[in-house]
This record gives C-alpha cells, sequence and structure tokens, in this order.
C-alpha cells in the first residue's frame, strides 16, 4: 500500500496541485476542496507549520548602515551636480541562524510565490506586492500556534459536490 494518495494523476500533476492547494490554504486560512485531497493538503501543511514554530525565535537582531538617497517633499530624488544625493542610515535587520535558513529553504521547495492585489487596484498591476509565505510562517504562525502541539489543521465536511457527489469539505487553519 502506498503511503499517500495518487488523487488520479501522475506525479508531477500530483505535486503541483498539492503545492498550489498547501500555498493557497496558509496565504487566506481556508480552501475547499474534496475529502482526499484535504487529508494530503493537512499532511504537507501541519510539517511546514511545525517548521515555523520551531524555528521562530532562531534570529539575531543586527544593526548596519546603509545609503538611502535622499528624497524632496514629492519624493523624487535631490540631484547635486548630476549626481544623487545620498544619506547614511542605520537600519536593524533580522539575521537567520542557519537552522532557520534551512526552514526557510525548505518551506520554499513547497510554497508558490503569490502576488497580492490591493482591493482599490483590483484588476492593475500598479500596487501588487510579492508574499513572502515562509515570512508569514515565521512571524505570524509561529507564534500562534507555539503552545500547541500539532493540530493546526481544521476538516469540515461540508456536503457532496453537485456535479459528481464527491465529498466537499472546509480544510482551514484552527
Amino acid at each position: 500500500m502506498a503511503g499517500y494518495r495518487k488523487l488520479g494523476r501522475t506525479s508531477n500533476q500530483r505535486k503541483a496541485l498539492l503545492r498550489n492547494q498547501v500555498t493557497d490554504l496558509l496565504l487566506n486560512g481556508k480552501i475547499r476542496t474534496t475529502e482526499a485531497k484535504a487529508k494530503e493538503i493537512r499532511k504537507i501543511a501541519e510539517k511546514l507549520i511545525a517548521l515555523g514554530v520551531k524555528e521562530k525565535d532562531n534570529y539575531e537582531e543586527i544593526t548596519v548602515q546603509a545609503k538611502v538617497a535622499r528624497k524632496d517633499a514629492d519624493g523624487k530624488r535631490i540631484k547635486e551636480d548630476g549626481k544623487v544625493v545620498f544619506d547614511t542610515v542605520d537600519k536593524t535587520i533580522k539575521k537567520d541562524s542557519p537552522s532557520r535558513i534551512h526552514a526557510r529553504r525548505q518551506m520554499y521547495k513547497i510554497l508558490y510565490p503569490r502576488t497580492q492585489v490591493p482591493e482599490k487596484a483590483a484588476g492593475r498591476k500598479a500596487g501588487t506586492k510579492q508574499v513572502d509565505l515562509a515570512d508569514k510562517l515565521f512571524s505570524e504562525y509561529g507564534p500562534k500556534y507555539a503552545g500547541r502541539n500539532g493540530g493546526y489543521t481544521r476538516i469540515v465536511k461540508i456536503g457532496p459536490r453537485k456535479g459528481d457527489a464527491a465529498m466537499e469539505v472546509l480544510i482551514e487553519l484552527v
């Protein structure tokens, strides 16, 4: 017996489907799918959240100096003699430990990159931004589930789907 459900797909189609649905689950908090897919999604999502919980505080904050272009009131760069003027600014950044970098790379192997469109600019490319789901796992889900030993997802049965009577479920983060 196989250790996973084949879902009637070839291996690369199955992996892409599961990666896509896990990414959507972690981005939106809940998705609607069939029961067999939800049980496979749960396995992957729980492992990723467990990684986020384990490595949530495994970094150090350091202060570095960075050069930033000086800007006027309109937000345009100030130039003197045809050259942009720079100011030196102290910035605090998070420096990941090696184990956290490894966990981040393990997450990136599964999660797809997503862009988020603000509601005001729906249908436009302006104002879109990349969502860093690995960072969301460390900063949002890590502290949220820190005191919990597994069981980060919940599967709720909705009922049979109209077209093919497959059992539909709602999988959500607890």
